[in-house]
């Protein structure tokens, strides 16, 4: 079984997708502004707006030392919605499932592009970097979906007083770590299905093929040696009568 380096265009774009996704999902994480509070004390959140996410809560605030107050949100807490701890822990599973994704299909394109030798796990690695980068994208849009229907259904939670944030906002919408998080959940599904589409690839044929002539066989490379080597003639227009 050969396969040949541009049977594998197509899955070194998934993996080129697959790393920026992943690069998303890291940032998705961290950036605080799951969701965006606009509250109705200015006396201490002095612009109003408060972001929360899944690490921890902050705001502006002139009544603090520091122009940036936050506090943190704990796995433990048990005042925070379930849908918080679920994302600390899926979200961070995703950041290494894409991990190894990115890895797997690595192998596989090197197989791919670079070796000689034992390129019968080619498709091996690409099924299993298409699935980690599948399972990825699951992990990923669980909490991030979770997080963004609390939003839409304007659910609270019950911060304890040295939050200096109120248990409902006067509203709220989806921050923009959400929207980055489904961004790079669609990439991940996208590098998934050109890496698993390697499996219906067809398989390269077993002669090589010259590309002005056709394919070459054993016969027919036999037969020009022998017409070359064996039989070949003087040409009778060149004599060595002619040559002075």
């Amino acid at each position: 079984m050969i396969y040949l380096v541009h049977t594998a265009h197509w899955q070194f774009l998934g993996l080129m997708t697959g790393i920026l996704a992943w690069i998303l999902t890291m940032a998705a994480v961290g950036i605080d502004e799951w969701r965006l509070w606009y509250v109705d004390n200015v006396s201490v959140v002095t612009s109003g707006t408060a972001w929360v996410g899944i690490w921890r809560a902050c705001f502006h605030s002139h009544a603090f030392p520091s122009a940036e107050s936050c506090q943190s949100i704990s796995i433990s807490d048990t005042f925070v919605p379930p849908e918080i701890p679920v994302s600390q822990v899926l979200m961070m599973l995703a950041v290494i499932s894409g991990l190894a994704g990115n890895i797997t299909a690595g192998v596989a394109i090197r197989l791919a592009y670079f070796s000689l030798e034992n390129r019968g796990n080619i498709r091996t690695f690409f099924g299993l970097g298409g699935a980690l980068y599948v399972l990825t994208a699951t992990l990923s849009l669980v909490p991030l979906m979770w997080n963004m229907s609390s939003v839409l259904n304007n659910n609270t939670i019950n911060f304890p007083p040295e939050y200096q944030l109120p248990a409902a906002p006067i509203r709220q919408k989806v921050g923009s770590a959400i929207g980055v998080g489904i961004f790079a959940s669609i990439l991940m599904l996208i590098s998934g299905v050109l890496c698993l589409y390697y499996w219906f690839a067809q398989r390269a044929p077993e002669q090589t093929k010259d590309p002005l002539h056709g394919p070459w066989t054993a016969t027919t490379q036999n037969s020009d040696l022998s017409k070359g080597d064996n039989q070949g003639m003087d040409n009778p227009a060149f004599s060595s009568g002619e040559i002075s």
